[in-house]
């Protein structure tokens, strides 16, 4: 599959007359808890010339390939992501770690990424991920029956929430490396049996809910709720991302 989206990219750049600088997997695949069936959500960072950034008609800020059941492919265009980068968008900081990634420029990746440290906020991040948990226990796990997937899209958020807020960084994409926070061994058991199941069963598979996991999720993002507000909020100033943006300019 990875030589198929490697070429999926290469016909986007001809098609679009556009140059990809950075190319991922953004999905539950890069989270680290796919299931058989999961599909590839690849994201990707492109430029375009420096004639069409000085055009008076406004091109495109995204593209990509219609969705299917294998495949979602799609990509910001260099300018939007920069944007993003300085408001501490967390999809596209999670991007930037992703631990697979199907191409990138020689020097582009390291240069975002020894900024990362200094222009993520950490107030936006943890209302972010705070939200993310939150929507996600209350909307999803609440049923007599709920998706099995809904879990590790709860759990990976309140646990990045948690990280910002003990840690006061910018937490890591992969789930194992956030489950280092969790000290309860019955929790940790819990999410072992869920990822049993998951490495075997489809995207759809239905379960009872697991009481366990739903009170440790609330007291959690109960914790969480009242530390994001005291987080610092941290807005840098452009100019180092300006001089990116000229430097990477098809």
């Amino acid at each position: 599959m990875t030589d198929t989206i490697k070429q999926k990219l290469l016909e986007i750049e001809q098609s679009e007359n556009i140059k990809i600088c950075y190319a991922c997997e953004s999905g539950s695949r890069a989270w680290g808890f796919p299931s058989p069936d999961s599909d590839f959500d690849v994201r990707f960072i492109y430029t375009r010339s420096v004639k069409q950034y000085l055009s008076i008609i406004e091109m495109p800020d995204t593209v990509g390939l219609p969705v299917n059941e294998i495949l979602d492919i799609g990509g910001w265009d260099l300018k939007k992501s920069l944007k993003l980068f300085l408001k501490s968008n967390a999809p596209l900081y999670e991007w930037l770690q992703s631990p697979i990634v199907y191409y990138q420029s020689e020097t582009f990746l390291k240069e975002l990424q020894l900024l990362m440290p200094r222009y993520f906020s950490l107030r936006a991040g943890g209302n972010h991920y705070l939200s993310m948990a939150h929507n996600t226990l209350r909307d999803d796990l609440q049923k007599e029956e709920v998706k099995l997937k809904r879990y590790f899209y709860a759990l990976r958020p309140a646990l990045a929430c948690l990280w910002i807020i003990e840690k006061q960084t910018l937490p890591p994409m992969e789930f194992d490396k956030l489950r280092v926070l969790i000290t309860d061994n019955a929790i940790q058991k819990s999410i072992d049996e869920l990822m049993d199941i998951k490495l075997v069963a489809d995207e759809k598979t239905m379960i009872t809910p697991v009481h366990l996991l739903n009170d440790w999720l609330t007291a959690i993002l109960n914790y969480c709720k009242e530390q994001v507000p005291l987080l610092p909020s941290l807005l840098q100033k452009p100019d180092e991302l300006d001089d990116l943006f000229r430097k990477h300019v098809k």
